[in-house]
């Protein structure tokens, strides 16, 4: 799992074909703002700035809600009080959905996802103690959450702590592209770091993606129409010399990999990107096949 950093720059972007194949396109809008604590762009292909008004005050209230949800960095966010009180009653039912993936990805790595990862992670940026490193390990346990409809509950309140940022990336796109398409946008690219691609672009042709490897170079570019895909790699941030950013608590395995992969949800995609990370790769083959329409598109 991996707590993503405010420096982190995030893009969003969508397109509509709103016009026939051939004609002469009409004006695009943008908008800039900030998501997920970082700078962020929106562009809407086909449309006026009257015209997209409405969806871009959409997406900007809907973004607002979902980082109310989800951010480790807003005190009052669920997740965020969830930390600090060690419970949470009334949870939204994004979260919950996302927790419910967050167990089905902790089972089929065999442990190597799991959100409880927070203050291991917190310890081993800081430069803690060995002693504190070793108290924040056996913090770690997925299994000691307790999840309900109306409660979720952290095993030891002051000291466990949960971090989403392995997958609440991905489950934003989704509520994005979601909103979207119910503005009537049925072809739109959106992409917060995970991508999803629903339709075409204007000229009838497949999105097309470049996946991004080592030293940030567009290692492959695949072809995607309503999938998503997500890329995670595990050393693009150093929490010492020899431990990236991206933990396996169930393992004392440092990965080295990138890994992309493309599923019906950005949600998903960006989960197993991650839990991917913290695997040998041997056991890559087991865990997609847990998961329907899944693919491996890229491993360095």
């Amino acid at each position: 799992m991996i707590p993503l950093s405010r420096r982190r720059f995030l893009t969003m972007s969508a397109a509509c074909a709103a016009f026939p194949v051939g004609a002469k396109p009409a004006p695009a809008a943008h908008w800039r703002g900030v998501a997920l604590g970082a700078e962020a762009s929106l562009r809407l292909e086909g449309l006026s700035n009257a015209q997209a008004a409405p969806i871009i005050a959409a997406v900007e209230a809907e973004m607002g809600r979902l980082e109310n949800i989800f951010s480790l960095y807003r005190p009052q966010s669920e997740l965020g009080r969830l930390n600090r009180d060690g419970h949470l009653s009334g949870p939204a039912p994004e979260l919950l959905n996302v927790l419910s993936l967050c167990t089905a990805l902790h089972e089929a790595t065999d442990g190597a996802f799991d959100p409880t990862v927070q203050p291991l992670w917190s310890a081993l940026a800081t430069g803690a103690s060995p002693e504190k490193i070793d108290a924040a390990r056996q913090s770690v346990g997925w299994s000691r959450v307790t999840i309900q409809p109306d409660m979720i509950r952290l095993p030891q309140p002051g000291v466990s702590a949960l971090t989403l940022n392995g997958i609440a990336q991905g489950a934003i796109t989704d509520r994005i592209s979601a909103l979207l398409t119910a503005h009537g946008l049925r072809d739109v690219l959106v992409n917060m770091g995970e991508i999803s691609a629903l339709g075409q672009r204007a000229d009838g042709q497949p999105w097309q993606v470049g996946l991004a490897g080592p030293g940030g170079q567009v290692h492959k570019s695949i072809e995607l129409r309503d999938r998503a895909v997500a890329t995670s790699d595990a050393r693009s941030f150093m929490l010492n010399s020899d431990q990236g950013h991206i933990l396996n608590p169930a393992s004392d395995m440092r990965p080295a990999h990138v890994v992309s992969v493309s599923a019906p949800s950005a949600a998903i995609a960006d989960g197993l990107s991650t839990a991917l990370c913290a695997l040998p790769k041997t056991g890559f083959e087991t865990v997609i096949q847990a998961f329907p329409e899944v693919r491996l598109e890229m491993h360095i």
